[in-house]
Protein backbone atom coordinates (compact mmCIF):
# COMPACT_ATOMS: atom_id res chain seq x y z
CA UNK A 1 0.00 0.00 0.00
CA UNK A 2 1.08 3.19 -0.70
CA UNK A 3 0.02 7.21 0.05
CA UNK A 4 -1.17 9.40 -2.76
CA UNK A 5 1.75 11.49 -4.07
CA UNK A 6 4.04 9.30 -1.82
CA UNK A 7 2.54 12.11 1.53
CA UNK A 8 1.99 10.16 4.53
CA UNK A 9 0.69 12.21 7.59
CA UNK A 10 2.06 12.61 10.82
CA UNK A 11 -1.36 12.16 12.80
CA UNK A 12 -3.14 8.87 12.72
CA UNK A 13 -5.95 7.56 11.05
CA UNK A 14 -9.00 6.19 11.60
CA UNK A 15 -11.37 4.25 8.02
CA UNK A 16 -13.13 7.27 7.73
CA UNK A 17 -10.10 9.17 7.49
CA UNK A 18 -9.10 7.56 4.14
CA UNK A 19 -9.73 6.74 0.47
CA UNK A 20 -8.55 4.34 -2.52
CA UNK A 21 -7.59 5.69 -5.16
CA UNK A 22 -9.03 3.67 -8.39
CA UNK A 23 -6.08 2.80 -10.69
CA UNK A 24 -5.46 0.96 -13.80
CA UNK A 25 -6.94 -2.09 -13.69
CA UNK A 26 -6.93 -5.57 -15.75
CA UNK A 27 -9.37 -7.26 -13.36
CA UNK A 28 -12.77 -7.06 -15.60
CA UNK A 29 -14.93 -8.95 -13.37
CA UNK A 30 -15.61 -9.19 -9.49
CA UNK A 31 -15.79 -13.03 -10.02
CA UNK A 32 -12.11 -12.73 -11.46
CA UNK A 33 -10.99 -11.80 -8.00
CA UNK A 34 -10.03 -14.79 -5.45
CA UNK A 35 -10.68 -13.54 -1.56
CA UNK A 36 -8.88 -16.87 0.04
CA UNK A 37 -7.22 -15.31 2.88
CA UNK A 38 -3.29 -15.31 3.28
CA UNK A 39 -3.43 -16.29 6.73
CA UNK A 40 -2.97 -20.12 7.99
CA UNK A 41 -6.48 -20.31 8.91
CA UNK A 42 -7.86 -21.75 5.24
CA UNK A 43 -10.94 -19.45 4.85
CA UNK A 44 -12.22 -18.14 1.54
CA UNK A 45 -13.41 -14.85 1.91
CA UNK A 46 -11.48 -12.48 4.75
CA UNK A 47 -14.59 -12.54 7.32
CA UNK A 48 -14.07 -13.84 11.32
CA UNK A 49 -17.25 -13.43 13.33
CA UNK A 50 -15.88 -11.86 16.68
CA UNK A 51 -16.28 -13.98 19.62
CA UNK A 52 -19.07 -12.11 21.20
CA UNK A 53 -21.25 -13.87 23.10
CA UNK A 54 -24.49 -11.91 21.47
CA UNK A 55 -22.85 -12.32 18.28
CA UNK A 56 -21.38 -15.80 17.67
CA UNK A 57 -22.67 -19.20 18.84
CA UNK A 58 -23.35 -22.31 16.54
CA UNK A 59 -26.22 -20.98 13.76
CA UNK A 60 -23.35 -18.19 12.91
CA UNK A 61 -21.04 -20.30 12.81
CA UNK A 62 -21.68 -23.00 10.64
CA UNK A 63 -23.99 -20.19 8.10
CA UNK A 64 -20.34 -18.09 7.97
CA UNK A 65 -18.60 -20.82 7.30
CA UNK A 66 -20.87 -22.28 4.88
CA UNK A 67 -19.63 -19.46 2.82
CA UNK A 68 -15.94 -19.34 3.50
CA UNK A 69 -15.34 -17.26 6.97
CA UNK A 70 -14.77 -18.18 9.90
CA UNK A 71 -16.70 -17.90 13.57
CA UNK A 72 -14.98 -17.46 16.98
CA UNK A 73 -16.86 -19.41 19.78
CA UNK A 74 -16.61 -16.64 23.14
CA UNK A 75 -14.74 -17.41 25.82
CA UNK A 76 -17.42 -17.28 28.53
CA UNK A 77 -19.64 -20.07 27.17
CA UNK A 78 -18.72 -23.03 29.03
CA UNK A 79 -16.38 -25.88 27.49
CA UNK A 80 -19.17 -28.39 27.97
CA UNK A 81 -21.25 -26.31 25.48
CA UNK A 82 -18.60 -25.18 23.31
CA UNK A 83 -18.09 -28.50 22.93
CA UNK A 84 -21.29 -29.46 21.59
CA UNK A 85 -21.65 -26.55 19.37
CA UNK A 86 -18.15 -27.30 17.62
CA UNK A 87 -19.63 -31.28 17.03
CA UNK A 88 -22.94 -29.60 15.47
CA UNK A 89 -21.02 -27.18 13.01
CA UNK A 90 -18.73 -30.38 12.48
CA UNK A 91 -21.61 -32.06 11.66
CA UNK A 92 -23.40 -29.45 9.48
CA UNK A 93 -23.67 -29.93 5.70
CA UNK A 94 -20.44 -27.52 3.78
CA UNK A 95 -23.16 -27.40 1.20
CA UNK A 96 -27.00 -27.91 2.40
CA UNK A 97 -28.37 -25.68 4.70
CA UNK A 98 -29.37 -26.84 8.26
CA UNK A 99 -33.25 -26.98 8.12
CA UNK A 100 -36.08 -26.01 11.39
CA UNK A 101 -37.81 -28.94 11.88
CA UNK A 102 -41.17 -29.46 13.21
CA UNK A 103 -43.62 -32.46 13.68
CA UNK A 104 -47.11 -32.52 11.75
CA UNK A 105 -48.79 -32.52 15.56
CA UNK A 106 -46.78 -29.24 16.85
CA UNK A 107 -49.04 -26.07 17.42
CA UNK A 108 -48.78 -23.47 15.18
CA UNK A 109 -46.82 -21.29 18.08
CA UNK A 110 -43.86 -23.88 18.65
CA UNK A 111 -43.40 -23.31 14.58
CA UNK A 112 -43.34 -19.19 14.87
CA UNK A 113 -41.28 -19.75 18.06
CA UNK A 114 -38.08 -21.08 15.96
CA UNK A 115 -38.53 -19.25 12.53
CA UNK A 116 -36.45 -16.40 13.68
CA UNK A 117 -33.43 -18.59 14.15
CA UNK A 118 -33.03 -19.02 10.34
CA UNK A 119 -33.33 -16.36 7.78
CA UNK A 120 -35.46 -18.32 5.42
CA UNK A 121 -38.57 -18.53 7.56
CA UNK A 122 -39.73 -22.29 6.91
CA UNK A 123 -39.73 -25.27 8.46
CA UNK A 124 -40.08 -28.71 7.56
CA UNK A 125 -42.38 -30.94 8.39
CA UNK A 126 -41.06 -34.21 9.39
CA UNK A 127 -41.83 -37.91 10.78
CA UNK A 128 -38.62 -39.11 12.32
CA UNK A 129 -35.67 -37.82 9.22
CA UNK A 130 -38.58 -37.79 6.65
CA UNK A 131 -39.72 -34.25 5.36
CA UNK A 132 -43.96 -34.93 4.79
CA UNK A 133 -44.56 -31.24 4.54
CA UNK A 134 -43.13 -27.54 4.35
CA UNK A 135 -44.29 -24.99 6.81
CA UNK A 136 -43.82 -21.01 6.21
CA UNK A 137 -44.59 -17.82 8.16
CA UNK A 138 -47.20 -16.73 6.20
CA UNK A 139 -48.53 -19.87 6.24
CA UNK A 140 -49.05 -19.42 9.64
CA UNK A 141 -50.80 -15.57 9.60
CA UNK A 142 -54.08 -15.25 11.03
CA UNK A 143 -54.34 -18.81 12.30
CA UNK A 144 -54.80 -20.01 16.04
CA UNK A 145 -52.07 -20.27 18.03
CA UNK A 146 -53.14 -23.85 19.31
CA UNK A 147 -53.67 -25.03 16.02
CA UNK A 148 -51.61 -27.89 14.89
CA UNK A 149 -48.72 -27.89 12.24
CA UNK A 150 -50.36 -30.30 9.98
CA UNK A 151 -53.73 -28.06 9.49
CA UNK A 152 -51.56 -25.27 7.90
CA UNK A 153 -48.71 -27.24 6.07
CA UNK A 154 -48.07 -27.39 2.73
CA UNK A 155 -46.92 -30.72 0.96
CA UNK A 156 -43.80 -31.05 -0.97
CA UNK A 157 -43.96 -30.55 -4.41
CA UNK A 158 -40.40 -30.35 -5.08
CA UNK A 159 -37.63 -32.70 -3.83
CA UNK A 160 -34.20 -32.38 -4.54
CA UNK A 161 -32.02 -35.05 -5.47
CA UNK A 162 -27.76 -34.75 -3.75
CA UNK A 163 -26.43 -35.59 -6.63
CA UNK A 164 -28.36 -32.42 -8.56
CA UNK A 165 -27.02 -29.59 -9.72
CA UNK A 166 -27.22 -26.10 -8.69
CA UNK A 167 -28.54 -24.81 -11.77
CA UNK A 168 -31.63 -27.70 -12.28
CA UNK A 169 -32.25 -27.21 -8.96
CA UNK A 170 -32.59 -23.53 -9.14
CA UNK A 171 -34.78 -24.34 -11.84
CA UNK A 172 -37.26 -26.61 -10.43
CA UNK A 173 -37.83 -23.92 -7.34
CA UNK A 174 -38.10 -21.63 -10.07
CA UNK A 175 -40.77 -23.56 -12.06
CA UNK A 176 -42.78 -24.33 -8.77
CA UNK A 177 -42.61 -20.88 -7.16
CA UNK A 178 -40.62 -22.45 -4.03
CA UNK A 179 -37.76 -20.62 -2.21
CA UNK A 180 -36.42 -24.02 -0.66
CA UNK A 181 -36.95 -27.23 -0.97
CA UNK A 182 -35.59 -30.58 1.26
CA UNK A 183 -32.41 -32.63 -0.15
CA UNK A 184 -33.30 -36.33 -0.03
CA UNK A 185 -31.42 -40.01 -0.02
CA UNK A 186 -33.18 -42.73 0.53
CA UNK A 187 -36.17 -41.25 2.38
CA UNK A 188 -34.21 -39.30 4.61
CA UNK A 189 -33.66 -35.32 4.57
CA UNK A 190 -29.89 -34.26 4.34
CA UNK A 191 -30.76 -30.34 4.28
CA UNK A 192 -32.77 -28.09 2.56
CA UNK A 193 -31.82 -25.93 -0.45
CA UNK A 194 -33.07 -22.35 -0.92
CA UNK A 195 -33.26 -20.34 -3.99
CA UNK A 196 -30.68 -17.78 -3.15
CA UNK A 197 -28.76 -20.54 -1.51
CA UNK A 198 -28.18 -22.18 -4.68
CA UNK A 199 -27.17 -18.53 -6.65
CA UNK A 200 -24.82 -18.03 -3.22
CA UNK A 201 -22.95 -21.54 -4.05
CA UNK A 202 -21.82 -20.48 -7.10
CA UNK A 203 -20.03 -17.37 -6.01
CA UNK A 204 -18.65 -18.86 -2.22
CA UNK A 205 -16.49 -21.71 -1.47
CA UNK A 206 -17.09 -23.13 2.04
CA UNK A 207 -14.31 -23.12 4.69
CA UNK A 208 -13.76 -26.60 5.22
CA UNK A 209 -10.79 -28.49 7.39
CA UNK A 210 -8.39 -31.21 5.70
CA UNK A 211 -11.80 -33.93 6.53
CA UNK A 212 -14.43 -31.27 4.25
CA UNK A 213 -16.07 -30.38 7.55
CA UNK A 214 -16.37 -26.63 8.24
CA UNK A 215 -14.29 -24.62 9.81
CA UNK A 216 -14.97 -23.05 13.83
CA UNK A 217 -12.55 -21.71 16.34
CA UNK A 218 -12.90 -20.68 19.84
CA UNK A 219 -11.34 -18.59 22.16
CA UNK A 220 -10.24 -18.60 26.05
CA UNK A 221 -9.07 -15.55 28.45
CA UNK A 222 -6.17 -15.39 30.31
CA UNK A 223 -7.00 -16.57 33.51
CA UNK A 224 -7.55 -19.53 35.20
CA UNK A 225 -6.24 -22.64 34.10
CA UNK A 226 -4.88 -21.87 30.59
CA UNK A 227 -3.66 -25.68 29.61
CA UNK A 228 -6.97 -27.48 30.48
CA UNK A 229 -8.97 -24.61 28.66
CA UNK A 230 -6.85 -25.22 25.70
CA UNK A 231 -6.72 -28.25 25.45
CA UNK A 232 -10.79 -28.62 25.65
CA UNK A 233 -11.09 -26.92 22.68
CA UNK A 234 -8.19 -28.51 20.80
CA UNK A 235 -10.05 -31.97 21.96
CA UNK A 236 -13.03 -31.02 20.91
CA UNK A 237 -11.61 -30.20 17.21
CA UNK A 238 -11.79 -26.20 16.66
CA UNK A 239 -9.75 -24.82 14.09
CA UNK A 240 -8.31 -21.57 15.49
CA UNK A 241 -7.69 -21.05 19.09
CA UNK A 242 -7.97 -17.73 19.91
CA UNK A 243 -6.24 -16.06 23.26
CA UNK A 244 -8.48 -12.85 23.73
CA UNK A 245 -8.17 -10.09 26.26
CA UNK A 246 -8.56 -6.62 25.66
CA UNK A 247 -5.08 -5.56 26.76
CA UNK A 248 -2.86 -8.20 24.82
CA UNK A 249 0.48 -6.76 25.56
CA UNK A 250 0.84 -7.58 28.82
CA UNK A 251 3.31 -9.56 30.62
CA UNK A 252 0.54 -12.53 31.24
CA UNK A 253 -0.09 -12.69 27.95
CA UNK A 254 3.24 -12.95 26.94
CA UNK A 255 3.66 -15.66 29.92
CA UNK A 256 0.80 -17.96 29.20
CA UNK A 257 1.00 -17.78 24.90
CA UNK A 258 4.25 -20.40 25.21
CA UNK A 259 1.85 -22.64 27.30
CA UNK A 260 -1.13 -22.60 24.66
CA UNK A 261 1.83 -23.01 21.60
CA UNK A 262 2.87 -26.08 23.78
CA UNK A 263 -0.60 -27.84 23.87
CA UNK A 264 -1.06 -27.19 20.52
CA UNK A 265 1.95 -28.85 19.90
CA UNK A 266 0.83 -31.65 21.91
CA UNK A 267 -2.38 -32.31 19.67
CA UNK A 268 -0.66 -31.30 16.90
CA UNK A 269 2.05 -34.46 17.07
CA UNK A 270 -1.44 -36.73 18.31
CA UNK A 271 -3.90 -35.59 15.35
CA UNK A 272 -1.61 -33.67 13.02
CA UNK A 273 -3.79 -31.00 12.73
CA UNK A 274 -1.63 -27.56 13.64
CA UNK A 275 -3.85 -25.35 14.71
CA UNK A 276 -3.29 -21.55 14.38
CA UNK A 277 -3.05 -19.39 17.30
CA UNK A 278 -4.33 -15.81 17.58
CA UNK A 279 -3.58 -13.56 20.50
CA UNK A 280 -4.62 -9.90 20.83
CA UNK A 281 -5.38 -7.08 21.28
CA UNK A 282 -2.75 -4.76 20.43
CA UNK A 283 -2.71 -1.50 18.52
CA UNK A 284 1.56 -0.96 17.97
CA UNK A 285 4.02 -2.58 16.30
CA UNK A 286 6.14 -3.90 19.32
CA UNK A 287 2.87 -5.55 20.97
CA UNK A 288 2.73 -7.45 17.73
CA UNK A 289 6.61 -8.64 17.43
CA UNK A 290 6.13 -9.91 21.70
CA UNK A 291 3.21 -11.89 20.93
CA UNK A 292 4.86 -12.86 17.53
CA UNK A 293 7.54 -14.25 19.61
CA UNK A 294 5.78 -15.58 22.15
CA UNK A 295 4.04 -17.98 19.59
CA UNK A 296 1.23 -16.26 18.36
CA UNK A 297 0.60 -17.08 14.36
CA UNK A 298 -1.68 -13.84 13.85
CA UNK A 299 -2.06 -11.51 16.48
CA UNK A 300 -5.70 -9.44 16.78
CA UNK A 301 -5.41 -5.52 16.42
CA UNK A 302 -7.90 -2.78 18.06
CA UNK A 303 -8.39 -1.50 20.97
CA UNK A 304 -11.73 0.40 21.17
CA UNK A 305 -13.55 1.33 18.00
CA UNK A 306 -15.94 -1.61 18.52
CA UNK A 307 -19.27 -0.43 18.62
CA UNK A 308 -20.14 -2.02 21.69
CA UNK A 309 -16.81 -0.17 23.50
CA UNK A 310 -16.50 2.11 26.19
CA UNK A 311 -12.88 1.63 26.42
CA UNK A 312 -11.44 5.26 24.83
CA UNK A 313 -13.92 7.06 26.34
CA UNK A 314 -13.28 5.67 29.86
CA UNK A 315 -9.45 5.30 29.68
CA UNK A 316 -8.48 7.63 26.91
CA UNK A 317 -6.66 4.40 25.72
CA UNK A 318 -6.61 2.97 22.12
CA UNK A 319 -5.58 4.29 18.55
CA UNK A 320 -6.96 5.03 14.75
CA UNK A 321 -7.90 1.56 13.69
CA UNK A 322 -6.35 1.73 9.98
CA UNK A 323 -3.17 3.23 11.56
CA UNK A 324 -2.97 0.76 13.61
CA UNK A 325 -3.51 -1.94 11.31
CA UNK A 326 -0.75 -0.78 9.10
CA UNK A 327 1.20 -0.74 11.45
CA UNK A 328 0.98 -3.73 12.93
CA UNK A 329 0.76 -5.56 9.68
CA UNK A 330 3.54 -3.96 8.73
CA UNK A 331 5.51 -5.45 11.45
CA UNK A 332 3.70 -9.03 11.24
CA UNK A 333 4.63 -9.61 7.63
CA UNK A 334 7.98 -9.01 8.99
CA UNK A 335 8.72 -11.65 11.83
CA UNK A 336 6.72 -14.16 9.23
CA UNK A 337 2.50 -13.68 11.07
CA UNK A 338 -0.39 -12.21 10.13
CA UNK A 339 -3.02 -9.94 11.60
CA UNK A 340 -6.56 -9.29 12.12
CA UNK A 341 -8.13 -6.31 12.07
CA UNK A 342 -10.39 -6.74 14.81
CA UNK A 343 -13.64 -3.70 15.26
CA UNK A 344 -14.00 -0.11 13.66
CA UNK A 345 -16.09 -1.90 10.86
CA UNK A 346 -19.79 -0.30 9.99
CA UNK A 347 -19.28 -0.41 6.11
CA UNK A 348 -18.35 -2.56 3.61
CA UNK A 349 -15.44 -0.09 2.69
CA UNK A 350 -13.98 -0.06 6.06
CA UNK A 351 -13.28 -4.49 5.11
CA UNK A 352 -11.73 -3.65 2.33
CA UNK A 353 -9.24 -0.85 4.09
CA UNK A 354 -8.78 -2.71 6.78
CA UNK A 355 -7.37 -5.35 3.98
CA UNK A 356 -5.85 -2.68 2.07
CA UNK A 357 -3.73 -1.98 5.83
CA UNK A 358 -2.38 -5.19 5.21
CA UNK A 359 -5.03 -7.42 7.67
CA UNK A 360 -5.16 -11.17 6.08
CA UNK A 361 -8.92 -10.92 7.41
CA UNK A 362 -11.73 -8.44 9.21
CA UNK A 363 -13.41 -9.35 12.35
CA UNK A 364 -17.13 -8.02 12.77
CA UNK A 365 -18.71 -8.45 15.61
CA UNK A 366 -22.18 -5.80 16.08
CA UNK A 367 -22.70 -5.86 12.80
CA UNK A 368 -23.43 -9.29 12.74
CA UNK A 369 -25.48 -9.36 16.38
CA UNK A 370 -28.61 -7.96 14.27
CA UNK A 371 -29.22 -10.94 11.96
CA UNK A 372 -31.23 -14.16 12.30
CA UNK A 373 -28.19 -16.73 12.80
CA UNK A 374 -26.69 -14.10 16.37
CA UNK A 375 -27.27 -16.70 19.53
CA UNK A 376 -30.48 -13.61 20.53
CA UNK A 377 -33.76 -13.70 21.04
CA UNK A 378 -35.67 -12.03 17.87
CA UNK A 379 -37.58 -9.15 19.59
CA UNK A 380 -40.04 -6.03 18.23
CA UNK A 381 -39.89 -2.53 19.59
CA UNK A 382 -43.22 -0.45 19.97
CA UNK A 383 -43.34 0.36 16.53
CA UNK A 384 -43.10 -3.75 15.01
CA UNK A 385 -39.54 -3.38 14.24
CA UNK A 386 -37.50 -6.41 14.97
CA UNK A 387 -34.17 -6.57 16.85
CA UNK A 388 -31.94 -8.10 18.52
CA UNK A 389 -29.90 -6.89 22.06
CA UNK A 390 -26.31 -6.88 22.05
CA UNK A 391 -23.19 -6.41 24.47
CA UNK A 392 -19.83 -5.56 24.80
CA UNK A 393 -17.73 -8.07 26.24
CA UNK A 394 -16.19 -5.44 29.02
CA UNK A 395 -19.98 -4.92 29.83
CA UNK A 396 -21.20 -5.43 33.54
CA UNK A 397 -23.87 -8.11 31.76
CA UNK A 398 -20.38 -9.67 29.97
CA UNK A 399 -18.73 -9.50 33.71
CA UNK A 400 -21.45 -10.82 35.49
CA UNK A 401 -21.20 -14.01 33.27
CA UNK A 402 -17.52 -14.60 32.99
CA UNK A 403 -17.19 -14.48 37.24
CA UNK A 404 -20.30 -16.67 37.96
CA UNK A 405 -18.11 -19.21 39.36
CA UNK A 406 -16.63 -16.32 41.95
CA UNK A 407 -17.71 -15.25 45.25
CA UNK A 408 -20.71 -13.19 45.13
CA UNK A 409 -17.99 -10.43 46.85
CA UNK A 410 -15.75 -10.94 43.97
CA UNK A 411 -18.27 -10.44 41.22
CA UNK A 412 -19.79 -6.78 43.18
CA UNK A 413 -16.10 -5.64 43.18
CA UNK A 414 -15.52 -6.64 39.11
CA UNK A 415 -19.18 -5.26 38.32
CA UNK A 416 -17.69 -1.81 39.31
CA UNK A 417 -14.81 -2.41 36.55
CA UNK A 418 -16.89 -2.09 33.22
CA UNK A 419 -15.84 -0.47 29.52
CA UNK A 420 -18.51 -1.49 27.24
CA UNK A 421 -22.32 -1.54 26.93
CA UNK A 422 -24.85 -3.55 28.85
CA UNK A 423 -27.72 -3.86 26.37
CA UNK A 424 -27.92 -2.42 22.83
CA UNK A 425 -31.02 -3.14 19.90
CA UNK A 426 -29.01 -4.21 17.05
CA UNK A 427 -32.36 -3.91 14.46
CA UNK A 428 -32.66 -6.52 11.54
CA UNK A 429 -32.54 -4.84 7.98
CA UNK A 430 -36.51 -5.86 6.41
CA UNK A 431 -34.26 -6.22 3.26
CA UNK A 432 -30.94 -8.23 4.70
CA UNK A 433 -32.29 -10.03 7.73
CA UNK A 434 -29.89 -12.88 7.71
CA UNK A 435 -25.95 -12.69 7.91
CA UNK A 436 -25.87 -14.36 4.60
CA UNK A 437 -27.42 -11.22 3.37
CA UNK A 438 -24.85 -8.48 5.18
CA UNK A 439 -21.97 -11.51 3.63
CA UNK A 440 -23.02 -10.56 0.19
CA UNK A 441 -23.31 -6.80 0.86
CA UNK A 442 -19.61 -7.02 2.37
CA UNK A 443 -17.93 -9.53 -0.25
CA UNK A 444 -19.65 -7.51 -3.37
CA UNK A 445 -17.98 -3.98 -2.07
CA UNK A 446 -14.33 -5.73 -1.46
CA UNK A 447 -14.29 -7.74 -4.53
CA UNK A 448 -14.93 -4.20 -6.47
CA UNK A 449 -12.57 -2.70 -4.55
CA UNK A 450 -10.24 -5.03 -5.74
CA UNK A 451 -11.06 -4.74 -9.41
CA UNK A 452 -10.78 -0.52 -8.94
CA UNK A 453 -7.02 -1.63 -7.43
CA UNK A 454 -6.03 -3.53 -10.55
CA UNK A 455 -5.72 -6.71 -7.75
CA UNK A 456 -7.07 -10.57 -8.12
CA UNK A 457 -6.36 -11.39 -4.99
CA UNK A 458 -5.44 -9.97 -1.05
CA UNK A 459 -1.40 -9.75 -1.31
CA UNK A 460 -1.50 -8.49 -4.84
CA UNK A 461 -4.52 -5.78 -3.56
CA UNK A 462 -2.18 -4.59 -0.48
CA UNK A 463 0.20 -4.26 -2.63
CA UNK A 464 -1.28 -2.00 -5.10
CA UNK A 465 -3.72 -0.28 -3.82
CA UNK A 466 -3.39 3.46 -2.94
CA UNK A 467 -4.72 5.63 -0.05
CA UNK A 468 -5.33 9.16 0.27
CA UNK A 469 -6.05 11.81 2.86
CA UNK A 470 -9.91 12.71 3.13
CA UNK A 471 -11.59 15.41 6.50
CA UNK A 472 -15.19 14.60 7.14
CA UNK A 473 -16.35 16.53 4.30
CA UNK A 474 -15.10 13.92 2.24
CA UNK A 475 -16.20 11.42 3.34
CA UNK A 476 -19.62 12.87 3.96
CA UNK A 477 -19.63 13.80 -0.30
CA UNK A 478 -18.98 9.72 -0.49
CA UNK A 479 -22.51 8.99 1.54
CA UNK A 480 -25.76 8.45 -0.57
CA UNK A 481 -28.67 9.70 0.21
CA UNK A 482 -31.95 8.22 0.68
CA UNK A 483 -33.61 11.33 0.64
CA UNK A 484 -33.56 14.31 -1.45
CA UNK A 485 -32.27 17.12 -0.50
Amino acid sequence: MRFLNGVRPPHDLTYHDVFMVPVRSGVASRLDVDLHTSDSVGTTIPLVVANMTAVSGRRMAETVARRGGIAILPQDVPAEMIGRSVAAVKRSHPFYETPITIAADSPVAEVLSLMGKRAHHAAMVVEGRRPIGIVTERDCIDVDRFSQVHDVMSELTVVIEPDADARSSFAALEAAHLDLAPVVQDGEMLGVLTRTGLVRSSIYTPAVDDRGRLLVGAAIGINGDIEAKARALLDSQVDVLVVDTAHGHQDKMVEILPRVVAERERTAAQTGRRVPVVAGNVVAATGVLDLVEAGADIVKVGVGPGAMCTTRMMTGVGRPQFSAVLECAQAAREAGADVWADGGVKYPRDVALGLAAGAASVMVGSWFAGTHESPGDLMRDADGALYKESFGMASARAVRQRTRDASPFDRARSALFEEGISSSKMYLDPARGGVEDVIDQIISGVRSAFTYAGAHDIPSFHESVVVGIQGAAGYDEGRPRHTSW
